[in-house]
């Protein structure tokens, strides 16, 4: 475990995707074989990774994303709008093949299904890794997420630990990951149907969950080797599980902030990417999670991704104010 971002200004590391995000607005999402008619289409700049690294930017972070993207119109819109937000591409290579999209349905009360195609993405290797080597030299966090293969990503983690970096992963889009991964992970981020998934189907609510309750998925996520944990419960706020802080300051729940959301695409990301903002300047996880938790309330209140993400003022009026 790092104490590297302790009291300290860090560097971000995001590893993973960019993605052109296809999205199309409806008054609610179709069933299975059912075509319902749409309201509007946009492309915008999307991918949890790129989400992630800007939405920490656009919180003060220091952010360098590694990436790949296609030799086409997408990929060029994706580093114009990462780049944009104050994100360094340079380890963002151009791959002979199509950018990876998104093609998202969104409906009249934000909800959202998602399809992602690949593309560039399915060419990020640990070769990659490796050829940034100089980006994870000093960085605080190293922020990574599962929409590129397991071998990159476990590399990356690696590169992070090397680095005495904090190695925060959302576990998204969920996939099995192996315990060498596990290992490498300082805090992970899961929303509750990925941390049931994780450990084997247990339901997790967070709207009649007690302390009780979450002091045993603490303990069974401690014993997979996951000491400090964030679970995201949508409407219910969020919950920190630290194994790792003095007892009677393990369990800690974060209240939702309520507002009128518009599109929920990419708050998990904004959330992601807040919390890897906050680490990297040395505030607690509990601190990161209240944080976070605005930033992607806010996120929601807006059409879009990247496009709706809140910048620090934002986040710290509210913080002040208490009211969105």
């Amino acid at each position: 475990m790092s104490s590297a971002t302790a009291g300290t200004q860090g560097r971000i590391v995001v590893v993973g995707s960019l993605n052109a995000d296809l999205t199309i607005y409806c008054e609610r999402l179709p069933l299975p074989g059912e075509t319902v008619h749409g309201n509007g289409f946009v492309v915008n700049p999307g991918g949890k990774s790129a989400n992630q690294a800007v939405a920490a930017s656009l919180l003060g972070g220091a952010v360098s994303l590694v990436g790949a993207v296609g030799d086409d119109s997408n990929g060029k819109m994706l580093l114009s709008s990462t780049a944009g937000a104050g994100v360094h591409v340079g380890d963002v290579r151009t791959a002979p093949t199509e950018t990876g999209v998104a093609v998202i349905a969104v409906d009249a009360h934000g909800e959202n299904n998602i399809i992602i195609s690949a593309g560039a993405n399915g060419t990020l290797s640990p070769a990659d890794v490796t050829a940034a080597a100089e980006t994870f030299h000093g960085a605080a966090v190293v922020c990574l997420c599962l929409e590129v293969s397991l071998d990159t990503v476990e590399a990356a983690a690696l590169a992070g630990r090397d680095a005495g970096a904090t190695v925060l992963l959302n576990l998204s889009p969920y996939a099995e990951i192996p315990q060498q991964l596990a290992d490498l992970t300082d805090v992970l981020l899961v929303n509750a149907h990925e941390a049931s998934q994780f450990l084997g189907g247990a339901a997790i609510s967070g709207s009649d969950a007690d302390a009780g309750d979450w002091d045993t998925v603490r303990l069974r996520f401690a014993e997979r080797g996951l000491q400090r944990v964030l679970v995201t419960l949508g409407a219910h706020g969020s919950v920190v599980l630290d194994s790792l802080a003095p007892t009677g300051q393990q369990l800690v729940q974060i209240a939702p902030v309520k507002v009128d959301a518009v599109d929920t695409t990419g708050a998990g990301d904004a959330f992601t990417g807040a919390v890897a903002a906050r680490l990297a300047d040395g505030a607690s996880l509990a601190d990161a999670a209240a944080f976070a938790s605005i930033a992607a309330a806010l996120a929601t209140t807006r059409k879009g991704t990247q496009a709706a993400y809140p910048d620090e003022n934002d986040v710290k009026r509210v913080l002040t104010s208490g009211a969105v």
